[in-house]
């Protein structure tokens, strides 16, 4: 059985390991991390690393694993502030952080399979990188975003729909990215695309929202 430990010195464990993911990233590939960092103004990241796409990268999966961190760190946040637990627990966490990881490499798996399918391969394994990094762009900016929520101001529920509307405009930025940049990819296989889109990019948050709704 999980002893029971302060929801502050919980969060605060998990920013530290965070931190300790990102500046991993850093180490690893200096060059690689600084442009990482301003690529929401400048596409240099984009068109450089996703030529060198591997499938285990470690650049990559520590930005990751930062981003699993702060998701489930600003989901406690949520539950906590919309009165769904009363408190932040281990056991909590551990289910936060599995089903997040769970959730999105699940997705990130079934999409290149039915990439596979519709023989998209290269356009999609293109696009997922661009998303990927665009995902883990907002695991930093949730960071600081988690600490402000934890240890300055008491969580309002104007101010974390307001973070989810930043989020949700990151991930809509990413697309359009993407979209301009492989415009001619997409006019080509049209179709197939937007069964895509709407299998994996619309179905998915359909039914979490229609769960949370039903709990």
């Amino acid at each position: 059985m999980l002893r029971e430990i302060p929801s502050h010195t919980l969060l605060t464990a998990l920013m530290v390991l965070g931190l300790l993911t990102i500046a991993l990233a850093k180490a690893i590939a200096p060059a690689r991390f600084y442009d990482f960092i301003l690529v929401l103004g400048n596409s240099k990241y984009l068109k450089i690393y996703s030529r060198d796409q591997k499938f285990l990268d470690y650049h990559d999966g520590f930005l990751f694993i930062n981003l699993i961190v702060a998701i489930s760190i600003f989901a406690s946040i949520g539950l906590k502030c919309f009165s769904i637990i009363d408190t932040v627990t281990p056991a909590l966490m551990i289910k936060l952080l599995f089903g997040s990881a769970t959730f999105i490499l699940a997705k990130v798996l079934l999409e290149r399979l039915i990439a596979s399918l519709f023989e998209i391969d290269d356009m999609i394994d293109r696009y997922l990188f661009q998303k990927i990094s665009y995902k883990n762009y907002i695991g930093i900016i949730l960071l600081p975003i988690n600490a402000f929520l934890t240890f300055s101001v008491a969580p309002q529920k104007n101010l974390l729909y307001s973070v989810i509307i930043l989020i949700f405009l990151l991930n809509v930025s990413g697309l359009i990215t993407t979209f301009k940049g492989y415009q001619n990819e997409i006019k080509r296989n049209l179709f197939y695309f937007i069964l895509y889109l709407c299998a994996l990019e619309i179905t998915p948050y359909i039914v979490i929202y229609s769960i949370i709704r039903t709990n």
